[in-house]
């Protein structure tokens, strides 16, 4: 009996060494505890946070929505990538795989070739420069009259028609200039018996499989990623292809996404589920496929649409930008370049033809709302946003912050319920969780003005307190979905350390989203993130507000 002991305390013993050698194990070992012990836990915990409760919250008399307009950053957010400069320089909105760093590089190699071949128009110079932003900005940008690119390149033509959609005067001049498809992974030890029990890979196979939980299936933001608004018309269509707009569709997906995990913000978010085997099946681009070797170990299906990067022009460019954009077209489509693009993960699948449902470019506008409306599965969210007001947060940083905050709170529907608390030394409620009415929108954004900095970071006191709240009202919303979201610009350096709430936090199942809001040492929120499938951010002051924008667009 007495050596069963040792062993066991051995075994234990090795189990509290390994909690402690690396972010995914530790995680995952956080998540052991139950939900009762977490409860348990955490109000042993609380005794000893200090908290207090602004008994009195200000309300903003003069609150109002932020218009589309007021609530986008600057276009300089988005860094151009290659900069032209010859007499006639044309900007081109070029897709995220096309302009980041390698392997993504392709047209950035390109343009960079192009501007040294020494070009010109009637003895004027061309050159070409390069900004680096998600097909999906590129249309909210311009529906929003904030940027006018000479010449966009996005993923797919379902971008193009949305702005055609909208009223902007644009002409596609080029159907493919680097050709890719989008479509569907599946884990190589699952897609045997996936194709053995449902035949062969496709949207509503893999749509059925994931209803019937044989599958874990997730995608992407369908506002940024192509891929994901992509699949999600590919989804809908399968919901109804007589109509994919329809009620019946429309109810396919509210039910589906009741028991889907939640969208993800970005791939990268995907990449690190998969990685920890949280789901089996998901969305991605082949291009991006290719080049992320961790992904090997599943199968590649392409679906949708295909992803051949058209090449557009708008009714405000003058004669010589259009000859410009023709001459660059063509440079691109030579054999050394298209030889470059294949090298970087291009030009695969080219038998592939696009699964296309006819949609137009208003479609495509409504099926991105259609699927805001369902993508909570018809549960309110119920969330505490938790905002650092430490000494490192005075001055700018913090008045950045609330900006951003009020602005992208506009993104957040009714329906949700919304409480609002801020820490440095001790924590404060500033606002308890309601419904997001126009009531509760207006404490929220005087609360948020009213912030002022100093003190330390209890960063993970304000965590626990959030946790405490959201308990508290999901036994008035027992449906609800609850959320925290962290903005802060340090490492805790006061109260409780992390390793005292991530068992809690993975007991609770409460998805902590982190900002980090002006510093990249982000380890620690990494891990308090991950522990239920969450994400961190890194943001900076002139960023912010597109990513709470986005972020909210995907969970509230």
């Amino acid at each position: 009996m007495k050596k069963g002991l040792l062993k066991l305390l051995g075994v234990l013993g090795a189990v509290t060494l390994l909690a402690g050698c690396g972010d995914d194990v530790y995680t995952e070992g956080a998540k052991v505890m139950s939900e009762e012990d977490a409860k348990e836990e955490m109000a042993s915990l609380l005794k000893k946070v200090d908290v207090s409760t602004t008994s009195d919250p200000e309300m903003d008399l003069f609150f109002d929505d932020m218009s589309a307009t007021a609530s986008l950053a600057d276009i300089e957010t988005f860094p151009v990538t290659v900069t032209g400069g010859g007499q006639i320089d044309i900007e081109i909105a070029a897709a995220t795989e096309l302009s980041a760093d390698a392997p993504d590089d392709w047209l950035n190699a390109v343009a960079k070739n192009f501007n040294r071949e020494g070009y010109s128009i009637d003895g004027k110079s061309v050159s070409v420069s390069v900004r680096k932003i998600t097909s999906g900005e590129v249309v909210t940008y311009i529906n929003a009259g904030m940027y006018q690119p000479e010449v966009f390149v996005p993923s797919n033509y379902a971008w193009g028609k949305m702005l055609e959609a909208s009223g902007i005067g644009i002409e596609k001049i080029e159907d493919r200039i680097a050709g890719n498809t989008a479509g569907l992974l599946i884990k190589q030890d699952v897609y045997k018996d996936f194709t053995g029990k449902y035949g062969e890979a496709t949207v509503a196979t893999v749509l059925e499989a994931a209803n019937a939980g044989d599958l874990t299936f997730a995608y992407t933001n369908p506002y940024t990623s192509s891929t994901g608004l992509n699949i999600l018309c590919a989804m809908l269509s399968t919901f109804d292809s007589n109509d994919p707009l329809s009620d019946k569709a429309s109810e396919a997906l509210l039910q589906y996404q009741k028991t889907a995990p939640p969208v993800a913000y970005n791939t990268a978010v995907l990449r690190n589920s998969a990685k920890k085997g949280l789901v089996n099946a998901m969305v991605m681009e082949e291009q991006a496929y290719i080049n992320t070797p961790e992904l090997k170990n599943y199968e590649y299906i392409p679906a949708g649409i295909r992803h051949d990067h058209p090449v557009y022009v708008f009714d405000w460019d003058s004669a010589d930008q259009k000859e410009a954009a023709e001459l660059f077209v063509e440079y691109c489509k030579n054999d050394a370049n298209q030889k470059l693009a294949t090298e970087k993960g291009f030009n695969r699948h080219d038998d592939y033809k696009s699964q296309d449902s006819g949609m137009t470019g208003t479609d495509y506008l409504a099926a991105q709302s259609l699927w805001k409306q369902n993508k909570n599965g018809g549960r309110p969210v119920v969330a505490v946003f938790i905002a650092d007001v430490s000494g490192s947060m005075d001055g700018e940083p913090l008045n950045s912050l609330k900006e951003s905050l009020i602005s992208a709170a506009s993104y957040i529907g009714s329906e949700h319920y919304v409480g609002l608390v801020s820490y440095a030394n001790s924590v404060n409620i500033n606002l308890d969780i309601a419904e997001f009415n126009d009531e509760q929108r207006a404490y929220f954004s005087g609360e948020v003005k009213g912030l002022t900095a100093g003190g330390s970071t209890a960063t993970y006191d304000a965590v626990l307190v959030a946790m405490d709240m959201i308990e508290e009202k999901l036994k008035e919303v027992p449906d609800g979905k609850p959320m925290i979201f962290v903005l802060t610009d340090g490492a805790q350096n006061k109260g409780f350390s992390l390793d005292r709430v991530t068992g809690i936090v993975g007991g609770l199942h409460i998805p902590v989203y982190a900002i980090a809001y002006n510093y990249t040492d982000t380890a620690d929120l990494d891990t308090l993130s991950s522990i239920n499938e969450a994400t961190t951010i890194k943001a900076g002051s002139d960023d912010i507000v597109n990513q709470l924008r986005n972020l909210f667009n995907v969970n509230m």
